[in-house]
This record gives structure tokens, C-alpha cells and sequence, in this order.
């Protein structure tokens, strides 16, 4: 997509990133053949050049075209970089810059009094843990004086029997975390800002999953406090260009710096949404040395903004396994007000191996949070993605969960909400009905349309059509006998001795079916079906399977064999797709 956007295209090399994006010489290459004025890429290639001019001349002649021909890095400096990619670099900094660090005893504590000492200076709660400790073994956590005694007992004695070394270190415990962001920006003349927070707590793998801006948790002096250390943060580094300093937040309201990252974010739409400011448009012009045009009293925060990465992953396994595969189709929800999707990809596109396997950022917005997520759930619904597993049924399902919903969330919601892992959406009993009436609705108008003929003028011989169905429906959980019957676009349908009343277009070439059910509007997408009458239906975000037989059908069915399930006792499979760096076995070797 970025590639048909562009005036001008070229090709910096195959799709392994070694071998293209991060090949120094390919990207020079193109940027003396496009006379380029300015270059924007990641970090990690920013460092590479401050590596490679570093070398003699002689072995540079390429880049040395770059100072001759004045192409400009969109973004901060190396020095910045460096400075903020190194954790204890960028630790030292930030506690000379008055920021908040997480607090800390790096020494060996000698006995209990001291560690209740050097527990009360460092504040509670506390960790106890072995200085030569792992696997949580030899660690505690002392909310008071008595269990820090206690603890450092404790642990003193099992780090001992554990690992034979009964030293014990003492550092600050965040109890119940949230991962919240500052969005600073700052030009090249000592003009910095703080464009308000984003909360990134909802996570898999020590990755974002759902973001959302403002925070519900953070107050005003709060908020400040850390904008505040923000910038210190970035005018001690001489940072010029859009950044994110990361803080971790504990019960209490303390924050404690996590790292800076010195680049634009996947985040940061939530932050324009909110403010207003075009990041992209900010960072070249302080690139190309204008002053900021904004002043902090000017930074506003107008409503709410929520951004869902949608990955094209099996979120059944570990919240998400990568997952590849071809785009047979694809449509965004822009037709929705307020939502905005950031992609690179299209209908058609190849999901590989090579790259992060993210679909889109999908954000919505709205006066307030309840809007705004009323309008992701609406969305979620309406977005179009055939030929990839993808993980739409988990961001839905984190965005209606009642402590999403209240706010109450940290870096462990994830394994606290679904401890035994993601299940999919758990129907309650209307809902069953509710999916049960759809899908037999579904079905008949899907007989009805196979019986006629378009545009003839010859007089059917079979009767009229008929008005009522039995069937037979098969759900995860069960048989379901349905009765239906139809009224002009409207079914009358009977499931578990309720009636229901579905009513649509019934546009059954659309991806996207709108269904009344019930004067209760669901977004409904029928993702395949077979002669067999098995159907996959995907409802409120999660993909169902059913089969939808006749009475009669349902009743021979019982005659038809069973396929056998496949012996995979002699298979060995990938859980995700990849590449074999190696083989560590070969013929011969007892296994």
C-alpha cells in the first residue's frame, strides 16, 4: 500500500529484512539514486549509520554522500538514540534528571533489621528476593515490617537449600502495574512538550494489544507530574522529534521510568485523536529545523480515543501465534463514523513469515470512553477478514469485559482474566438463541434463493413455496430442534421453546449481514458452509461452527459413518509458522 501511495517506488532488496531495510549500502544506494532530502527509518538502522561513519573514509564512500548531499533523519539524533537504548545508560539519566526510578537496594542485606531498614527507606511494599535466585524461588513480598522479618528469614533459608547462596537483594515492588506513556515531542532550538498519556496496560508477551487515551486512572496532578519528568527527560538527552517515555504505575498513583522509546509509536493515533497534532507532519518539521508551533496550555485533551492492534494470529494459543497466509478478503469499517484504520496491507496481500504479522491499528473515537468503545465493538463487528486466522474475537471480548469496561485493568490482565487461556465469547443462554435463530434464518433464505430463477418467464410446475421449516441444529453444545417460519422478509423462529422474530435484507452475497433479532441489531458474517449443511458463523466476534440439517436429514444422519480423526502420533507439527535453523537429530540417533 505505501508502495501505490508513493510518487516514486524503489526496491531496497528481497523481503528478509538482513538483506533489504536493514542493508546500510541498498538504502544509501537509493537515496543518492532518488536524491532523496530526507530519510525517516528505524532506530536500530539510525545506530548502524553512527556505527559505519565511524569507520576510515576509505571504507565509507557511500555514506560520505550522504553529508555531502544534506539528507536530513527524521527523528532524534544518534546521540539520543544510544543514550536511550541502553536500560542502564538511561536509568543513570533519568535519575539525573529527577525522574522517577524504581527504587532500590543493590548491595547484600546482612540481617532482618537491616532489611526492614532499608525497606522503609525504599517504601512499601517490598520484594525480598535471592541474589542468586530464579524461578521465584527464594522470593518474597513484605507489605510491612513484620513480613520483611519474616521474609528475609524465609527466603534467606530456601535461597540457601535452593541455590546454596543465602545473599538476599531488596528493590521496590509494583504491586498490580500498569504500563502508561507519556507522547513528548521536542524541537532542535529547547523547545519540549508532553502531549498527554496513553494507557497500554492490556498486553501479551510484553506486547500492546488494546491502547486507549487518555487513562481512566490518572488525575490531573498526576498526569502533570509525569509530563513533567518526561521532558526533563527528553531535554537532558537533547531529543528532537516525537517520543515516548514509559513509566510503570502502581496502585498508589507513584510511577516508576521503564524506558524511552525514540520513535513514533503504533500507538500514537490515540494521542492525535485526543490532541489533534499530526505527529507525522510535526516530526518533519522539526526535522527540517522549525520551532515547535505549540505551547504546553495549548495541548488539549478533547474526548477519547482506543486503538486495537488486529494481528493475523490464533489468539486460542498463548492470547496470539503468528499466522500466514493470503488475503482472499478484506474490508475495513470505514463506513462507520469516528473510526479511522491505520494499514499497509489490501485485498490480496500476502501475510509471510518475514514481517510482524499486524493487519492494522483499528481507532475509534468519541466524546467520551463509552462511545468510543461502543463504536470499536461496532467496528470489530463490521471488519472483513478472510484467508489468515486473525485475533478480532479477543480484542472484542477484552473491550466488553466488565473490568476493561470499569477501568480496572493492569499489565497481568490478560492471564487474570483467562487463566486456563482465551476461550472465545461464552454465550449466555439468549445469545445461543439468539446465534441458533440467525443461522437457521440464514439457512432457509439460502434454500429459498437456490429455487429461483431470474429473469425467466416460464411458469413454475412445483407448488408454491413453502412457508415453515423443522430443522435440526447442531451446536457446540448440542442438538437444538428449530421450527421456522417466514413472512415476507421477516422469520418467525422457535428455539428452545422461545419464539424470536429475524428480520434483514438477507443480502446473502454481502460479507457482512445486518440482523434484527428481536428489535436487537447484530452484525453477523457467514464465513463458509458446505452441502453438508455444516456453517461457520462469526458472532460477536467469535467464529462458531454448526450444522444445519432437515428433520429428516438429522434423523438418517445417524446411518452416515464417522470419518476417522487423523493418527497424528507419528506427526510432528509447528505450532506457528517459521523457519528450521536447525535439525539436531539425524538417522540413527536413539530419541
Amino acid at each position: 500500500v505505501h508502495v501505490k501511495m508513493a510518487d516514486e517506488a524503489a526496491c531496497v532488496g528481497p523481503a528478509p529484512t538482513s538483506k533489504s531495510y536493514l542493508n546500510m549500502d541498498a538504502i544509501m544506494e537509493v537515496i543518492r539514486k532518488t536524491r532523496a532530502q530526507a530519510v525517516s527509518l528505524n532506530e536500530s538502522i539510525c545506530c548502524s549509520w553512527l556505527l559505519i561513519f565511524s569507520l576510515p573514509p576509505k571504507l565509507k564512500p557511500s555514506l560520505s554522500l550522504q553529508a555531502s548531499e544534506g539528507v536530513t533523519f527524521v527523528g532524534p539524533d544518534t546521540h539520543a538514540i544510544q543514550a536511550m537504548g541502553d536500560k542502564i545508560e538511561s536509568k543513570l539519566l533519568a535519575k539525573n534528571a529527577k525522574v522517577n526510578t524504581i527504587p532500590g537496594f543493590d548491595g547484600v542485606v546482612k540481617d532482618a533489621d537491616e532489611a526492614v531498614r532499608i525497606a522503609r527507606e525504599i517504601g512499601y511494599p517490598v520484594m525480598i528476593k535471592a541474589s542468586a535466585g530464579g524461578g521465584g524461588k527464594g522470593m518474597r513480598i513484605a507489605w510491612d515490617d513484620e513480613e520483611t522479618r519474616e521474609g528475609f528469614r524465609f527466603s534467606s533459608q530456601e535461597a540457601a537449600s535452593s541455590f546454596g547462596d543465602d545473599r538476599l537483594l531488596i528493590e521496590k515492588f509494583i504491586d498490580n502495574p500498569r504500563h502508561i506513556e507519556i507522547q513528548v515531542l521536542a524541537d532542535k532550538h529547547g523547545n519540549a512538550l508532553w502531549l498527554n498519556e496513553r494507557e497500554c496496560s492490556i498486553q501479551r508477551r510484553n506486547q500492546k494489544v488494546v491502547e486507549e487515551a487518555p487513562s481512566t486512572f490518572l488525575d490531573p496532578e498526576t498526569r502533570r507530574a509525569m509530563g513533567e519528568q518526561a521532558v526533563a527527560l527528553a531535554k537532558a538527552v537533547k531529543y528532537s522529534s516525537a517520543g515516548t517515555v514509559e513509566f510503570l504505575v502502581d496502585s498508589s498513583k507513584n510511577f516508576y521510568f521503564l524506558e524511552m522509546n525514540t520513535r513514533l509509536q503504533v500507538e500514537h493515533p490515540v494521542t492525535e485523536c485526543i490532541t489533534g497534532l499530526d505527529l507525522v507532519q510535526e516530526m518533519i518539521r522539526v526535522a527540517k529545523g522549525y520551532p515547535l508551533r505549540h505551547k504546553q496550555d495549548d495541548i488539549p485533551i478533547n474526548g477519547w480515543a482506543v486503538e486495537c492492534r488486529v494481528y493475523a494470529e490464533d489468539p486460542y494459543k498463548s492470547f496470539g501465534l503468528p499466522s500466514i497466509g493470503k488475503l482472499s478478503q478484506y474490508q475495513e469499517p470505514l463506513h462507520l463514523p469516528s473510526v479511522r484504520v491505520d494499514s499497509g496491507i489490501q485485498q490480496g496481500s500476502d501475510i509471510s513469515i518475514y514481517y510482524d504479522p499486524m493487519i492494522s491499528k483499528l481507532i475509534t473515537y468519541g466524546s467520551n470512553r463509552v462511545e468510543a468503545l461502543k463504536r470499536m465493538e461496532e467496528a470489530l463487528d463490521n471488519y472483513v477478514i478472510r484467508g489468515v486466522t486473525h485475533n478480532i474475537s479477543l480484542l472484542r471480548e477484552v473491550i466488553i469485559h466488565p473490568r476493561f469496561v470499569q477501568g480496572d485493568i493492569s499489565t497481568k490482565f490478560l492471564p487474570e482474566v483467562y487463566p486456563d487461556g482465551f476461550k472465545g465469547h461464552k454465550l449466555t443462554d439468549l445469545e445461543r438463541r439468539e446465534l441458533l435463530a440467525a443461522a437457521a434464518s440464514l439457512y432457509v433464505a439460502e434454500q429459498l434463493r437456490s429455487q429461483r430463477f431470474l429473469g425467466t418467464q416460464r411458469i413454475p410446475l412445483a407448488k408454491s413455496q413453502r412457508s415453515s421449516w423443522e430443522l435440526s441444529v447442531n451446536l457446540e453444545d448440542g442438538v437444538h430442534p428449530v421450527a421456522v417460519s417466514k413472512n415476507g422478509s421477516t422469520f418467525s423462529v422457535e428455539v428452545d421453546g422461545m419464539k424470536l422474530n429475524v428480520t434483514s435484507e438477507w443480502n446473502l452475497a454481502s460479507p457482512l449481514l445486518s440482523v434484527t433479532i428481536d428489535g436487537t441489531l447484530r452484525t453477523v458474517q457467514r464465513l463458509s458452509r458446505d452441502a453438508s449443511g455444516n456453517l461457520s458463523i462469526q458472532f460477536l466476534g467469535t467464529v462458531y461452527k454448526l450444522q444445519i440439517l432437515t428433520k429428516e436429514a438429522a434423523e438418517l444422519s445417524k446411518y452416515m459413518p464417522e470419518k476417522a480423526a487423523e493418527d497424528t502420533s507419528s506427526i510432528l507439527r509447528s505450532p506457528m509458522p517459521g523457519t528450521v535453523v536447525a535439525v539436531s537429530v539425524k538417522p540413527g540417533d536413539t530419541v
